[in-house]
């Protein structure tokens, strides 16, 4: 049986199994109406409260009610002993996309097929309930849009254009002129944010940033090279936040904490926000040294099988690996370490991201990695659930739908068998999770996370990334 054959049947019957949390059976557009009662509520607002024994009502995918008594003739969820979150967001993702192996025609259809569902069931599962794509492509509008549609169980997701500088595919510009011009372009194309990358030009990166605050869009990206020895320059006005800790990192001269403060101090005064990404630089650091981790982590059955094949067959931080790399990196998670409890110190906005798609970061599973390192690196665990929700969804411009738990907004949310106030780790013990109204109970999770892992086992023999992206002639 061809991998297609398999996927289309597991998906059929995931899609029979879940018919009450597709909303199946109500009217086009609603779901059913339910409370969790006799939950507690940590509300993420400003000063965070946390509600113990209310009652959540949840109608037409939002919060209908927070109360003390208990609505008569609806559908009730025991809450006790539990805790609701609002569902996490990831400030740094990549998506793969549909892919052509060689030379195709107009009207070729691709060679390699994500499905969108498999996409978001890491994400969904570890209750992200809200994206940001870095690199985002016309591809990814149509994996959100599967998404608003409600065709596919996903997180919402905020996208990005990249602009860079070089010779590479892609977006680019190399004049102060193209930048602005390629700004323009990506609002037209209906993009909101906009991420300055590595090779641009000075001159470029500052018309690029500048026109973008003048399109209301904001911009998150890397640090250009081009600013080397001159880290300052680049804290232009309305530069909104720096990607990785390692765009930092990277200039540090003797990687101490008095640079890390100094680095700190420097974000904090023209305004710019942190999304430090540490476990990604942890996974680079690991690879360098050996595969055996990346080969032993229990989840990489979750990743789509070309992409477990690329990680462990052309990795380039393995196939260039040296004694001074290996120092290197060591080096910068240290580093990025010290930049956190700077950046903590000096009030600098810090939100959670991992970089997915980088190899061994995992959708959804990575972000728990993420908060745990943040508390870690000096963050209690309520600032690092305020870095995955509330700080986020404020940045996005997107606090009125998401980020706390109050009446109105998405019913986006996380139920946790304990309190994760108290200790970190406890936000992977998820009880249900709650993806734009529909309810996912521990089960059905279960359900999800090993039907797909079964299915890119079963394929495993039909994706070999040497051999498809070899040439065609």
């Amino acid at each position: 049986m061809s991998y297609k054959q398999i996927h289309q049947i597991a998906g059929l019957a995931l899609m029979l199994c879940l018919p009450f949390l597709l909303g199946a059976q109500a009217p086009a557009g609603q779901l059913p109406v339910y409370v969790i009662k006799n939950v507690q509520v940590i509300t993420m607002d400003t000063p965070n409260l946390v509600r113990k024994h209310v009652n959540v009502t949840i109608r037409d995918h939002r919060i209908a009610a927070i109360s003390d008594t208990l609505p008569e003739g609806i559908t009730t969820i025991d809450g006790a002993g539990k805790w609701l979150i609002p569902g996490l967001i990831d400030m740094h993702v990549h998506l793969p996309a549909d892919l052509y192996t060689g030379k195709s025609l107009p009207i070729q259809a691709p060679d390699v097929v994500f499905d969108v569902q498999d996409i978001m069931i890491p994400f969904v599962i570890n209750g992200v309930t809200t994206i940001f794509n870095l690199n985002a492509v016309m591809a990814s509008f149509c994996q959100k849009n599967e998404v608003d549609k409600g065709r596919v169980i996903g997180p919402q997701m905020a996208l990005a254009a990249l602009i860079d500088g070089g010779t590479g595919s892609g977006r680019t510009a190399h004049t102060p002129v193209e930048g602005r011009q390629a700004v323009r372009d990506a609002k037209a194309e209906g993009y909101a944010f906009i991420k300055p990358y590595s090779q641009l030009d000075t001159a470029t990166y500052m018309a690029i940033i500048d026109e973008a605050y003048i399109q209301g869009m904001k911009t998150v990206g890397h640090i250009p090279t081009a600013f080397q020895h001159h880290l300052d320059r680049a804290f232009v006005p309305h530069f909104g936040m720096v990607a990785h800790a390692e765009e930092l990192s990277k200039y540090a001269v003797d990687f101490s904490e008095q640079e890390a403060k100094a680095f700190a101090r420097l974000a904090k005064a023209r305004g710019t926000w942190l999304t430090p990404t540490l476990t990604a630089m942890v996974w680079i650091a690991l690879q360098t040294r050996s595969l055996a981790p990346l080969q032993a982590a229990a989840t990489l059955r979750y990743v789509h099988p070309l992409l477990q094949s690329k990680w462990l067959t052309t990795n380039n931080y393995q196939k260039h690996s040296s004694p001074e790399q290996i120092a290197y990196f060591d080096k910068m998670v240290a580093f990025n370490r010290l930049l956190v409890g700077a950046c903590k110190e000096a009030g600098v906005p810090i939100v959670a991201g991992t970089d997915v798609g980088v190899s061994g970061v995992v959708a959804g599973f990575s972000l728990h990695d993420e908060l745990e390192l943040l508390v870690d690196a000096g963050l209690t665990p309520e600032e690092a659930l305020n870095a995955a929700t509330r700080l986020p969804a404020t940045w996005l411009g997107i606090n009125g739908e998401t980020g706390t738990i109050a009446p109105g907004k998405r019913a986006d949310l996380m139920l946790l068998d304990e309190n994760p106030l108290e200790d970190i780790t406890r936000f992977r013990h998820i009880s249900a999770v709650c993806v734009n109204g529909r309810w996912l109970a521990k089960d059905t999770l279960a359900h999800m996370r090993d039907d797909l892992a079964a299915r890119n086992e079963a394929a495993k023999s039909h994706f070999d990334w040497k051999t498809m992206m070899r040439p065609k002639e």
